[in-house]
Order: structure tokens, then C-alpha cells, then sequence
């Protein structure tokens, strides 16, 4: 099964759907994202393919240099060589890019531009367990991000690339290369790839018999049906 196909099996589908279809195939203790890991802002939906990256704190001093100085060395030299992005012509479309942090919670490792480019190039979303900054551009963008805070410090001196498209941590959930993850306003979980066939037939089993009792529920009080419900 190609990535469309394997996608299509989770149109439309609910983080709760998910959830359900997870219990049906035994994964009862696996795949939730803890809560402080969510969107960032109201309406933010995503399911995709985990694309992944793993950043680690710096033991490269911060340099202390003139402004004019500073703005070389971080450009010429600290973007290129310490922090350089792993994704760039890489990215296929349907695919989310998840973040394991370095951890400090007050830098944003995303932000306005990488995630704008990300969706440019084919991401449907970027999840991240640390930070974002540039937020209101982020909102206003409406390239759909989970996170676990706002920030507002930069990266260099303090946070470097480590590893890409490998098992990352986010918030004590493995997530894999290849894993499906659906995030919504419920949150985020994550489905391994080997069992999302399992996952996406009971999760739409959920879904449709959610659809057919609440659709009752719109005729008995007069509403017209929407596509909550159709």
C-alpha cells in the first residue's frame, strides 16, 4: 500500500475515531499524546506520515562577539554546520514533520519561516515536544502546528540538529518514521504503521455509527444535516 492509499484510510477520521479504532486492536495502553502537547490553535487538524527530527542541547558556547560579528557567525556559521535543516528537498507530500526538543522551554525550534517552507514543500502539519515562536504569523499562516509552549528565544548557542528520520520521544510516545499521526482539538495520537490498516477499519466503524445516531438526534430537533453528519 503507497502513502495515498494508506492516508485515505484515515480521511475524515477523528483523533477520538483513532483512539477508538486502537482500542479495537489492542493498543489500549499506546499511541496518546500527553496534553500539554496540542495545537496551537483552535481548528488546527492534521493527519499525516511522521517524518521525524531529533535536536540536542549545545555544548558550543554562545559566541560573544560584535553585532555586525554575531550576525556572521550565526548565518555563515551556526545554521550551516551546527543547525543545518535535514528536510529541505526531501519532504513528500502527506507527510507531518515531528519534533523531538532539546528541551528548553523557552526556544521556539519552530517557527513562522521552517514551517511555512515545511508545508511548502509538501507537509501537511509540524508537531513538535518543545516550542514555537513567531506565533501570531503562525496562526495567521494556518499551517496546522501541535506544541507544548509559546517562545520566543532563537536557536543558536543553544539548541543543534541530531538526527533525522529516526524513533523519536514526543511526551513519552515513540513515534517512528512512517507512523500514522492525527492530531485535532482532542489532541494528538499516533498509530504504528504496521497496525494502521487494523486501526483505520475500526476507527471508521466508530465514526459511521457516531454519524448515524447523531444524524437522528439533527432530525428530532429540526437542524439541518452537515458534514458532521453525512
Amino acid at each position: 500500500m503507497n502513502s495515498a492509499e494508506l492516508l485515505a484510510l484515515f480521511d475524515e477520521l477523528r483523533v477520538a475515531d483513532v483512539r477508538d479504532g486502537m482500542d479495537w486492536a489492542g493498543l489500549h495502553a499506546k499511541g496518546t499524546v500527553p496534553r500539554e502537547i496540542g495545537p496551537l490553535f483552535p481548528g488546527a487538524k492534521v493527519t499525516g506520515i511522521a517524518r521525524t527530527i531529533r535536536f540536542r542541547p549545545t555544548e558550543q558556547q554562545t559566541a560573544q562577539l560584535p553585532p555586525e560579528e554575531y550576525t556572521e557567525w550565526a548565518y555563515r556559521y551556526w545554521y550551516p554546520k551546527r543547525y543545518p535543516d535535514p528536510l529541505r528537498g526531501t519532504l513528500q507530500d502527506g507527510e507531518v514533520v515531528v519534533i523531538e526538543s532539546a528541551g528548553f522551554p523557552d526556544v521556539g525550534e519552530v517557527g513562522s519561516n521552517n514551517s511555512l517552507d515545511w508545508h511548502a514543500h509538501g507537509a501537511r502539519g509540524v508537531i513538535t515536544s518543545g516550542g514555537v515562536r513567531d506565533t501570531d504569523e503562525c496562526i495567521h499562516q494556518g499551517v496546522p502546528i501541535f506544541c507544548r509552549y509559546r517562545a520566543q528565544k532563537m536557536v543558536q548557542g543553544r539548541v543543534e540538529f541530531d538526527a533525522a528520520q529516526v524513533p523519536v520521544n514526543i511526551g513519552g510516545v515513540l513515534v517512528r518514521p512512517g507512523d500514522i499521526v492525527v492530531g485535532d482539538g482532542d489532541g494528538l495520537i499516533v498509530v504504528p504503521a504496521e497496525q494502521a490498516e487494523t486501526v483505520a477499519k475500526y476507527a471508521r466503524q466508530e465514526l459511521d455509527n457516531d454519524k448515524v445516531g447523531r444524524r437522528a438526534i439533527y432530525e428530532g430537533l429540526g437542524w439541518a444535516p452537515d458534514h458532521t453528519v453525512q
